[in-house]
C-alpha cells in the first residue's frame, strides 16, 4: 500500500520543516474535518498521504477507531509519524496512493488530507481509496483553498507576483485548479462515489509576529519557501518587506489570518463489491 509520487520538483520530506510551515494548521483543519465525516466508532481507517501523522493523530483522539493505517510516499514523513504518534492502534507504511492494492482488508473510512492536488493523477487515488472501503463506507479528502482563503500562502504569492510576475507560474492557486468545490465534486463522482458533498473548513491562523510568519519560508523545501530561497538577497529582502507591509498586523505585532480548506466526502455505493 502507499501514496503516490508527487509532481516533479516538489520535495515533501523533512517532517519537522513541514510542521513549522503548515503542519500546525493542518492539525486545526483535521479537528474541523473529522466531525463532518460522521464515521462510527470502532471503524478501521485508511489515512492516504498521512504525512507527519496529523490526521491520524486526530482520528485517534476524536473518533474512537479500531485501527488507523497511514500511508505516504515519503520515508521521512513516515519516520516522523512513527516517532510522534504513539498508539498501538496506528501503523504507518511507505507507499503510493495511486496504486493502493485492492486485495487485503477493507476499511470503513478512507481519508486524505491536503495532498490530492500534488498527485499526478488524483482520480486514480480517489478510485483506489474507494476500492479499499466497504460498501456504505466513507471516502473523504480536503485540500487547501490556495486561490482564496488559505491566506498564509495567498499573501505570499500575491506579494511575490507583484514584484516578479514570473512567480505566477509557481502559484499554487493557479497550478492546482482541483482545489475548488466543483472539481472536487466531480473527482469523487467520477470515482463512483455517491452522496458527494463539499464544504469549506475555515480555521484561524494567528501568528505571534512577522518572524513567526516569515521564518518557515526560509526552509526552502516546499513550493513557496523554495521560491523565496531561490531569490537573491536583495530580491528576498524586497519580498519580505512587501509582506511586512501588506499582512494584517495588530498593535501587539500578531497577525490573524484564515486557513481555508475545501473538504469533500462521498459514500461507497451499497451495491459495490
Amino acid at each position: 500500500m502507499a501514496i503516490t509520487t508527487v509532481k516533479s520538483g516538489e520535495t515533501w520530506a523533512a517532517g519537522d520543516l513541514y510542521e513549522s510551515y503548515v503542519g500546525r494548521w493542518s492539525r486545526a483543519v483535521a479537528q474541523a474535518f473529522l466531525p463532518w465525516l460522521d464515521v462510527p466508532a470502532s471503524s478501521r481507517w485508511l489515512d492516504v498521504g498521512c504525512g507527519t501523522g496529523a490526521l491520524t493523530e486526530t482520528i485517534l483522539a476524536r473518533s474512537q477507531p479500531a485501527a488507523v493505517v497511514g500511508v505516504d510516499l515519503s520515508p521521512d514523513f513516515i519516520a516522523h509519524a512513527r516517532a510522534h504518534v504513539a498508539s498501538p492502534l496506528a501503523t504507518f507504511e511507505v507507499g503510493n496512493a495511486q496504486i493502493l492494492a485492492l486485495q487485503g482488508p477493507r476499511f470503513e473510512a478512507a481519508v486524505s488530507a491536503l495532498v490530492l492536488n500534488f498527485l499526478p493523477e488524483p482520480g486514480l487515488a480517489a478510485r483506489a481509496m474507494a476500492g479499499r472501503v466497504h460498501p456504505g463506507g466513507r471516502v473523504a479528502a480536503c485540500v487547501w483553498d490556495y486561490r482564496g482563503q488559505m491566506e498564509l500562502m495567498r499573501y505570499f504569492w500575491d506579494a511575490a507576483i507583484a514584484l516578479d510576475p514570473a512567480a505566477g507560474a509557481l502559484d499554487e492557486g493557479l497550478r492546482f485548479p482541483l482545489c475548488q468545490p466543483d472539481p472536487l465534486q466531480a473527482l469523487f463522482a467520477d470515482a463512483g462515489l455517491v452522496d458527494v458533498e463539499v464544504r469549506a473548513l475555515d480555521v484561524p491562523t494567528v501568528l505571534r509576529d512577522f518572524d513567526d510568519y516569515w521564518s518557515p519560508f526560509l526552509a526552502g523545501n516546499f513550493p513557496a519557501p523554495a521560491y523565496a530561497m531561490s531569490l537573491g538577497g536583495e530580491a528576498r529582502l524586497a519580498l519580505r518587506e512587501r509582506l511586512r507591509s501588506t499582512l494584517p498586523t495588530a498593535a501587539d505585532g500578531s497577525i490573524a489570518l484564515v486557513a481555508r480548506a475545501w473538504a469533500v466526502r462521498g459514500t461507497v455505493h451499497s451495491t459495490a463489491t
